[in-house]
Parts: C-alpha cells; sequence; structure tokens
C-alpha cells in the first residue's frame, strides 16, 4: 500500500518537472451548482494534463539499466503523452500503442515527444494484446496508465497541491476511467487530510468502476462508447482496492451532462478542457450530489487536450 513517505518522495520529484498548475474559481458556476468550487487547472500541466504527474514519478524512479531498455504503454492519448514525454526526459526509448479511434491531436502529440506509437483496435483486450507484444520485442518496462503504485502516488499529488493551494475544501470530485487519478486522490486524502471527502464520477457509458464498486466485484468494463474518450479505461485489482477502501462516493453521468458541462467550462470560465474533465461538473449539473450542496468543493480539472473540429 502507497504510504505518506511515497507521497513525500512523489511531491520532491514531481516538484522538479512538473508545473505547479492554478487554480480559479466561477461565480456562474457556484451559482448554478449551488457549492463554492475551486478548480484545478491541471490542463495547464505539462502535456496538459495531470497524467504526466505519475508518468515522470513511475519512469523517474526506475533503476538505471532497466530504464536504458525503456518504458512502454497502451492509452488513448494523455498516458500516452505523459509517458512520451517523460522518457524523452529521461534520454529513455517510448513504445505507445494507442487505440485506433484515439483523438488526432492525441496521437500527434505522442508523435511530437518522439513517442514509438502502434495502433490497436479500440478495446481494452486488444490494447494489452498489443503491449505484450511490444514488450516481447523490446525488453521495454511496462507503465501500466493507472494500476502502477508510482504512477497512482504521482497522480495523487495533484490534490495534494489542491489542498496547498484551497486547504478549506469540504470534498473533492474526480473523473474515473482506469481509476489513477481517483485512487492516488483518495489514498492521499486518507492519510494527510482524512476529514475530506474524495468523490469519484464516471459516464454512464463507460460505467465499470460504478459497477465493481457498488457490487463489490470488479467488473470489466462492456463496450466504453463516450465521449468522454480518457475515461473509457478501466479499473484494475490496485485502484479497485485503494477506491474500495478510501472513495467516499461514485456517480454517474449522461453524456448530454458532460456536454452541456463542457459548454459550461469553455464559455464561461474560458478554460479549453477535454469532455473526461468535464465530467465533474456533470455531475452537479444533473444533481447527482445533493449532499455537497452549500459546501466548498474541489474538482480536478484533468486535460485539455482537445481540437475543436471534434464538436463541430
Amino acid at each position: 500500500m502507497i504510504d505518506t513517505q511515497d507521497f513525500v518522495a512523489a511531491r520532491r520529484l514531481i516538484r522538479r518537472y512538473a508545473n505547479l498548475t492554478p487554480i480559479c474559481t466561477s461565480s456562474s458556476l457556484d451559482a448554478i451548482c449551488k457549492a463554492e468550487i475551486v478548480w484545478k487547472c491541471e490542463s495547464f500541466q505539462k502535456v496538459g494534463a495531470f497524467k504526466f504527474r505519475g508518468a515522470i514519478n513511475a519512469v523517474f524512479s526506475l533503476p538505471k539499466e532497466e530504464a536504458a531498455r525503456g518504458v512502454a504503454t497502451h492509452s488513448s492519448g494523455n498516458h500516452a503523452q505523459a509517458v512520451a514525454l517523460a522518457a524523452k526526459m529521461a534520454g529513455i526509448p517510448a513504445h505507445i500503442v494507442m487505440p485506433e479511434n484515439a483523438p488526432p491531436v492525441k496521437v500527434a502529440a505522442v508523435k511530437g515527444y518522439g513517442g514509438k506509437v502502434r495502433f490497436c483496435p479500440p478495446t481494452l483486450e486488444a490494447r494489452e494484446a498489443g503491449q505484450k507484444k511490444v514488450i516481447e520485442e523490446t525488453g521495454a518496462t511496462f507503465i501500466h496508465p493507472s494500476e502502477n503504485l508510482r504512477v497512482i502516488t504521482g497522480q495523487g499529488t495533484a490534490l495534494l497541491e489542491l489542498l496547498e493551494q484551497a486547504p478549506e475544501l469540504e470534498a473533492v470530485l474526480v473523473p474515473v476511467g482506469g481509476g489513477g487519478l481517483a485512487s492516488g486522490s483518495a489514498r492521499a486524502a486518507a492519510l494527510f487530510h482524512p476529514g475530506l471527502k474524495v468523490y469519484g464520477v464516471e459516464p454512464e457509458q463507460a460505467d465499470d468502476a460504478w459497477r465493481s464498486l457498488t457490487t463489490g466485484k470488479l467488473v470489466r468494463p462492456e463496450h466504453p462508447d463516450t465521449i468522454a474518450d480518457g475515461l473509457r479505461t478501466a479499473l484494475g485489482p490496485n485502484t479497485f482496492s485503494i477506491l474500495s477502501q478510501h472513495l467516499a462516493g461514485i456517480v454517474t453521468v449522461s453524456e448530454q451532462a458532460i456536454l452541456d458541462a463542457l459548454r459550461l467550462i469553455w464559455e464561461r470560465m474560458k478554460l479549453v478542457v477535454e469532455p473526461s474533465a468535464a465530467v465533474p461538473l456533470a455531475a452537479f449539473l444533473e444533481n447527482k450530489v445533493p449532499e455537497l450542496t452549500g459546501k466548498r468543493v474541489g474538482i480536478i480539472l484533468s486535460g485539455g487536450n482537445v481540437s475543436f473540429p471534434e464538436w463541430s
């Protein structure tokens, strides 16, 4: 299990390479949500997403001989970019398996960071099979997008930073895909801020985490099909275990609510974020978290890697 010293070490390492992302507020969205919300803008992180935190923590923690063989991962985009950039900064190769339907802007970014991209059909099984083949061929070390404990620890530093910037928060909402950000945040809160409640929010059309946590049994996804492409991935044993222990609750939201939330963030806050980042706001729009009415709430805007033509 991840302990306090793991987070302390991750904070120290990540400070050397990552951006200290800003927070912001919006009185108009506070009125709509009936809560005081502080937004942690991980869309301004390197690679445009919180994923850089976990990737840099995992890649730079590898023993020298292991790192020399390179790293590999599978991802629809943000983790792929993060691993590619972290590997470039470390001076080692990065092999990235991406689904054929990954957003072109994310594919281009991975290649721009020097990542060697291989495409696969858009299923978790295909991604895992492609990853296995790459590792057999190259000897690279697999950096799992969410199950790697150093990745989880790195993602949790976003919440620790947020609480340094806004220590009065009573709850935090995070999007859930593979669960790295959610489990890192929930574990960090349990260790450093035990009174803070961390909630997960997931698309209805990619609800394996909700089904897993409500049944108490790890459930595989069934053809996730959501505009929030970063949340089409699934929980694994590590994230499921951490979330089962520490998450205050998880809710699901509709595709229309995600689009409505995305539009509000773009138009009211003037922030360009991707649909995955809008999912927590969608929970307020659909009144899925009524217990947070009147509370001081943090929302982690997970990423901003989107190109406008996708929504035109």
